[in-house]
């Protein structure tokens, strides 16, 4: 029994990290512009993966069909951190936790228009339930107020989410031959690759030269801990258990946002917020009791959340 519920570590760090990954983002982005702190994220995380693959004894051998397939989810996931890291710099840590984790609702949708999933009657109305509980966030409550302007950073969040649903559905229809662990390496490697030109700059330079220890902190931790360990723990619990069972801790992850970002960045957390944020994960539930195999590699391939 206590190894059993041993095994649960493994999942819940991994959670934690994540959700910790927004409040680090917002601390590195008081130094940082958004490309050059995904690079150095990047960077670190190929460091630690190609020490874990080296220790484990992986096999670095290249396919070109793999790599292809790669390269595509490599773009993709490129614009989906740009688009997500530009929108923290407009919005709170815990309004993004809450709507990131709308990214099974347009992983529903984009089922429904490119795989012709079934839509059940439980599915609808979480989808539902989700956007009016997204909607009560982003308003504050008064659903006059809402503007493209004053909530750009929301909408930018929000867009990444949609983003995420389009990587996963490319994903689901790349075939991979690599393990896992070398997956997310050449992933990460090929998105570093790619923004490289538009990041690798004298500006950025200097930038990275006068970084302070915070901002450092904060970066380690994003490429070593959340985009590294953390990806590695939940790999590993994903061979130790079930993965619906893994993945509902998933649901715990904005939570972990909201506290961390009111305990460190002083984020001002309200009754509306919290039934908000509520509202949304019981919408995202309910499409997800449903949610069949749309996207059967989820996690255990190319996931890098948070």
């Amino acid at each position: 029994m206590k190894t059993h519920i041993f095994k649960y570590w493994k999942p819940i760090t991994a959670v934690i990290f994540w959700g910790f990954s927004f409040i680090a983002t917002k601390i590195a982005l008081n130094e940082l512009v958004p490309l050059a702190l995904i690079f150095l994220r990047l960077i670190l995380a190929v460091i630690f993966l190609t020490a874990i693959a080296v220790y484990t004894k992986r096999a670095f051998s290249v396919s070109l069909k793999s790599h292809v397939g790669i390269f595509i989810l490599a773009i993709v996931a490129v614009i989906h951190l740009w688009i997500q890291v530009t929108g923290l710099k407009y919005t709170s840590a815990a309004n993004t936790g809450w709507i990131i984790g709308t990214a099974p609702i347009f992983m529903a949708l984009v089922g429904l228009v490119f795989f012709k999933e079934e839509f059940t009657l439980i599915k609808t109305a979480g989808i539902v339930i989700a956007f009016l509980g997204l909607w009560l966030l982003i308003s504050h409550g008064n659903f006059s107020s809402i503007s493209l302007i004053s909530n750009k950073g929301d909408f930018l969040i929000l867009a990444s989410a949609f983003t995420w649903s389009i990587y996963s559905a490319v994903n689901k229809k790349i075939s991979l031959t690599y393990p896992p662990v070398m997956t997310i390496l050449f992933l990460f490697l090929m998105m570093a690759i790619i923004i490289s030109p538009f990041t690798i700059n004298g500006e950025s330079i200097q930038s990275v030269i006068h970084l302070s220890m915070k901002g450092w902190i904060a970066i380690i931790f994003l490429g070593i801990l959340c985009s590294g360990a953390a990806y590695v723990m939940w790999a590993s619990a994903l061979k130790e258990m079930e993965s619906t069972r893994v993945g509902a801790f998933l649901y715990f992850e904005p939570f972990v946002t909201v506290i961390a970002s009111w305990t460190i960045l002083n984020e001002r957390i309200t009754l509306l917020m919290i039934l908000a944020g509520i509202i949304i994960t019981t919408g995202v539930v309910l499409v997800n009791v449903n949610l069949k195999r749309l996207f059967i590699k989820r996690k255990n391939q190319t996931s890098f959340t948070g």
